[in-house]
């Protein structure tokens, strides 16, 4: 349920609303920025997830329309604003200068009000091992139209319920066509993350996506990642070994690669890309412990085979991804 709420401003006057809304907690609140349409989001909506929260701060940096969120991460075990939702929030903050209420942990309700976006350079600190991938889509989502580089001290580069960092640089940002680019300085694995990354947006110009057709299947990618500390184990190799069992029957070229990366906590990861001429599906799944390595490369070649033999254009994780640049792009 998405809340529209109209109050009529004189802009001459619009800090005395802002202080009377303030005074009188007020459900209209009015950026002393921009005065337009204040939207009320329910977060607990569909999954009733972060993504939601993610997605709105995108678009309102990149629309420069002030939103207003309640009910953050209702449907999870610890609601609100955790760690790398908090970050999220003042990174977008900072990019575009916006007046915000309720940016704290736990949080469960925030107004945001953007500014222009400015910023060229920003600077990000985690201090868990939250999600990376995350924070740089939404990232991604509101410098559309701008140039931005950006240096992430901190989070986690492989992470249950998100994207791997490999997955947006071998699936996301070639589907989208987008001019960006990420560099991995230091991997990081739960739950210490330390991750360091460095990005870059260029702006983007709007492109019309055609996914009707696959078209021809050209090759899958396999690249499979485990910390140093995990080497002697021969974990990346065993997550290949696991999962090429299952492409057996795969008659177009697999890339095999396997990686050793430096982090602070022992993890590891394994992404599968199948690159057809008009789309390209992937499928990750990251290390658990107690899981055999080969458990994890089974689960993600099943995975992949499972989207491959639907008639999908795009990948599970992709579709809620892709929807607010599609939105954006109108198609």
């Amino acid at each position: 349920m998405v809340n529209i709420y109209k109050t009529k401003v004189n802009k001459s006057s619009t800090r005395n609303h802002i202080q009377k809304s303030r005074e009188n907690k007020s459900k209209y609140y009015i950026s002393s920025k921009i005065s337009l349409i204040m939207i009320t989001i329910d977060g607990s909506l569909t999954e009733g997830g972060g993504q939601i929260l993610r997605t709105s701060l995108g678009l309102s940096a990149l629309t420069q329309q002030p939103f207003k969120i309640i009910n953050i991460r209702k449907n999870r075990p610890n609601p609100g604003l955790r760690e790398q939702h908090l970050q999220a929030v003042k990174a977008i903050k900072k990019l575009c200068s916006a007046e915000v209420q309720g940016d704290e942990l736990n949080s469960k309700e925030l107004t945001f009000s953007p500014g222009k976006i400015t910023k060229k350079k920003l600077k990000i600190k985690i201090r868990t091992a939250g999600s990376t991938s995350l924070i740089l889509q939404t990232l991604f989502l509101a410098s559309f139209n701008n140039n931005l580089n950006i240096r992430i001290e901190g989070g986690g580069t492989w992470n249950l319920h998100a994207p791997s960092i490999l997955y947006l640089q071998k699936v996301f940002l070639p589907l989208l066509n987008l001019n960006n680019e990420i560099k991995i300085i230091k991997n990081g694995f739960y739950p210490q993350g330390g991750a360091i990354l460095e990005a870059k947006i260029t702006k983007n110009k709007t492109n019309f996506l055609d996914l009707e057709k696959r078209e021809k299947l050209n090759r899958i990618n396999c690249i499979s990642q485990a910390s140093d500390h995990l080497k002697k184990s021969n974990v990346a190799r065993r997550q290949i070994s696991g999962s090429v069992n299952n492409l057996k029957n795969i008659q177009e070229d697999i890339s095999l690669k396997e990686e050793y990366v430096t982090s602070l906590s022992p993890g590891s990861g394994i992404i599968l890309a199948a690159q057809y001429e008009n789309t390209i599906l992937g499928y990750d799944v990251v290390g658990e412990k107690g899981k055999q390595s080969e458990i994890v490369g089974k689960e993600a070649s099943e995975g992949l085979l499972k989207i491959m033999n639907s008639e999908a254009t795009v990948d599970n994780f992709m579709i809620d991804q892709i929807l607010p640049f599609l939105a954006y792009n109108k198609g």
